[in-house]
């Protein structure tokens, strides 16, 4: 293989197409913009930079949903980008949601925790989506998504995600040419479930790791073999491809059982705008 792998993207053409996806999209609903959840992380503060950049700053609403112990640099960071995009903005702080339900329901680690404020978190935001006749965006990078390594109907549940296709590089690589913050882009990536989560941290691998494995396999089809060949631990290999294969529900719609000649999902499937 000559080229690299994930390849870096040409910053014209990812925004000409993210643009028009973002406005077709959008206009086939006839929904007035977009809202999403604004973290201080790279992958919301790029999603947010590309919905101003192709509906404009009066078309996005951007909400922090901190809890008790999510970190204030990370909320400052919000604020930046915040403040430097222009985009109309809320704060709800989920500490009271979360706290009533574990109040009743006895504790629960930090995994089971961190998935339920995932779960809070896209509440509000589909709740700010009605009120606003708005449709939610996502903020699941490709690598994240190929993983799995986001909370099912969490994070993972949008309405459009103009960011999905790229992996956690190529992120980056967009967001240092829209000029976002360098403390957003450069600092370690993490959910923000508990006090000194990473993702890195809790993967067990490197995002550039899992960028370059998944883009072999993926992208390339390489078997795992070959993708060893290339270069990579053929044990760090089969992990990352245990974690496609054991994530891959997360990534499908309700499976439904076949009992009639036309079923939703499996033999009747159209494109959203059918009829039109």
């Amino acid at each position: 293989m000559s080229r690299t792998c994930p390849p870096n993207l040409n910053p014209t053409i990812a925004l000409a197409m993210i643009d028009r996806f973002l406005q077709e999209e959008l206009g086939k609903t006839g929904l007035k913009g977009v809202v999403l959840g604004l973290s201080g992380g790279v992958d919301s503060a790029l999603a947010c930079a590309l919905a101003v950049h192709a509906l404009g700053a009066d078309r996005v609403l951007a909400v922090k949903m901190p809890y008790k112990t999510s970190s204030p640099a990370s909320e400052a960071d919000a604020d930046a980008v915040i403040a430097q995009l222009g985009v109309r903005s809320e704060r709800v702080d989920i500490t009271p949601m979360v706290d009533a339900y574990f109040d009743h329901g006895g504790d629960a680690p930090a995994l089971r925790r961190g998935n339920f404020m995932a779960r809070v978190r896209m509440a509000v935001l589909f709740d700010r989506s009605a009120r606003e006749g708005y449709l939610v965006l996502g903020t699941s990078n490709k690598t994240e998504l190929l993983l799995g390594y986001g909370t099912w109907y969490g994070d993972m549940a949008s309405s459009l995600n103009p960011i999905g296709d790229l992996y956690k590089g190529q992120v980056r690589q967009l967001s240092r040419h829209m000029g976002l913050p360098a403390s957003v882009i450069e600092k370690a990536p993490s959910a923000d479930l508990w006090p000194d989560q990473t993702d890195e941290g809790e993967m067990g691998l490197t995002y550039a790791e899992a960028d370059a494995i998944l883009c072999l396999l993926v992208d390339e089809r390489y078997t795992v073999e070959e993708v060893a060949a290339a270069g990579h631990p053929l044990s760090l290999v089969e992990r990352v491809l245990g974690m496609v294969e054991g994530s891959q529900y997360k990534r499908r719609l309700p499976i439904i059982a076949k009992l009639s000649q036309r079923t939703v999902g499996i033999d009747f499937r159209y494109p959203r705008d059918w009829g039109r």
